[in-house]
């Protein structure tokens, strides 16, 4: 687990408490023990007399004793409010709704080793490229977070950008995405913006950005660059621009290995497919660097993020109901967090939460009709999937379909053949994908 920020302990302290509220001098002496200060230094610092200082301290310590059943003291403030976390002892306000990225700072973040520190040490290496991939809701764009936060520790610069902020305009040609890119990269290094300067028809576009970005972006910069770029696989529905931007993305992380000016930059690639567009192998970065491509949590890291709700997850025989949810949603990070916080919210048993899983009425019900309302969008998707969820083995079905099932989350791929990713999604769509 990693350290508790004092912000989010003040919050986990100031609940615990409620209903009295931490006062000024409360959270000033909470604040600086938590940062290993003694009274004798909090007094000289805030200006309150030291025997003061004491007393608030020593109150304080009884109340959180009392709160938690637990002794603390200033000491052990740290371990204390850790150990509370770890066993599950949070207020229901701190149970996060699992929606997008988990926070940088959440209890609920299951680690997936030895990955996380694997993506750690290569992005402190000059030139690194870390490639991210797996379907939807795997947790790319968490542990991408991760990754630039381990950059800032080190003093790096960290831009990120997600490419699906950028409007179809922007992607309308390769001049308008390029400047769009080194405009947003300008702006998060505040930086003045000198594009139209380094920008020449005659160069070329490419070579234009190119210079930008080794000129003007990077020699400006005392330590590196960590560009993280998310969403890449949006690029894909639009061909002409992943076609030229994608051998250009490769080209700077080659030149690190020429220039030494490129060897601050750091690149993080996240996404979400393997369908890309035609390219020769020597052309696309998607196939160089370190790749990570993320699992389902196995049933020790499904337990692990359990017990991190387990005061509010009054499960008899805990091991065989987590098998049965396995059995139903496989180890699949937002569907698991979903169930979890259900149970943890609401009054619903893990039989009943299992049992109108795959329905209308389950609370899976809004996953399911997004990927329901994709099906409505694309029918050979739809065509094919129906197919796939009928069968009771592993179905031949043509590549590109079986690719995009599968960034999306929707099947498995056992060499040529795919079959549902897990049970959920075959009783769901049995019943509501036309045959």
């Amino acid at each position: 687990m990693t350290d508790l920020e004092i912000n989010q302990a003040i919050k986990i302290i100031a609940q615990v408490l409620e209903p009295e509220k931490l006062n000024g001098v409360q959270e000033l002496v909470l604040r600086e023990c938590w940062q290993g200060k003694t009274y004798q230094e909090i007094a000289e610092i805030s200006g309150y007399d030291s025997d003061y200082v004491r007393v608030v301290g020593s109150r304080l310590w009884k109340n959180l004793t009392v709160a938690f059943e637990a002794k603390v003291t200033k000491n052990n403030l740290h371990s204390i409010i850790k150990a509370q976390v770890l066993k599950g002892k949070l207020p229901l306000s701190m149970i996060e709704f699992p929606d997008g990225q988990v926070p940088l700072n959440s209890n609920f973040y299951i680690e997936r080793p030895p990955l996380e520190t694997h993506a750690f040490e290569e992005i402190l290496n000059p030139g690194a490229l870390v490639v991210i991939k797996s379907p939807l809701n795997m947790g790319k764009t968490s542990l991408m977070t991760r990754i630039l936060a381990e950059a800032r520790s080190h003093r790096y610069h960290t831009v990120k950008l997600n490419l699906q902020l950028a409007e179809a305009s922007v992607l309308s040609n390769l001049e308008k995405f390029l400047r769009w890119m080194m405009a947003n990269i300008t702006l998060q290094l505040e930086m003045s913006s000198e594009i139209d300067q380094y920008w020449d028809q005659d160069l070329g576009t490419k070579i234009s950005c190119t210079n930008y970005f080794q000129h003007h972006i990077l020699e400006q910069l005392n330590e590196p660059l960590v560009l993280a770029l998310d969403e890449v696989n949006h690029l894909f529905e639009y061909p002409e621009i992943a076609r030229e931007f994608l051998p250009l993305l490769r080209f700077w992380h080659e030149e690190a290995s020429n220039i030494e000016i490129w060897q601050r930059l750091r690149i993080i690639v996240v996404n979400s497919t393997d369908v890309c567009i035609p390219l020769e192998i020597h052309q696309s970065p998607l196939n160089l660097g370190l790749p990570i491509i993320l699992p389902e949590f196995n049933f020790q890291q499904v337990k692990e993020l359990a017990n991190r709700h387990q005061f509010r997850l009054e499960i008899p025989n805990l091991d065989h109901s987590l098998s049965l949810l396995m059995e139903m949603v496989g180890g699949f990070p937002y569907l698991i967090r979903q169930a979890f916080y259900a149970l943890s919210t609401q009054e619903i048993t893990m039989e009943q939460l299992l049992a109108a899983a795959p329905t209308p009425s389950g609370i899976y019900r809004t996953h399911l009709q997004r990927h329901f309302s994709t099906f409505s969008k694309y029918p050979d998707l739809m065509n094919g999937y129906s197919q796939i969820v009928e069968a009771q083995s592993l179905v031949k079905i043509p590549t590109l379909i079986s690719y995009k099932l599968s960034s999306i989350g929707l099947v498995k791929l056992s060499g040529n053949q795919v079959i549902p990713s897990c049970q959920l999604y075959r009783l769901y769509f049995q019943h509501y994908l036309a045959v």
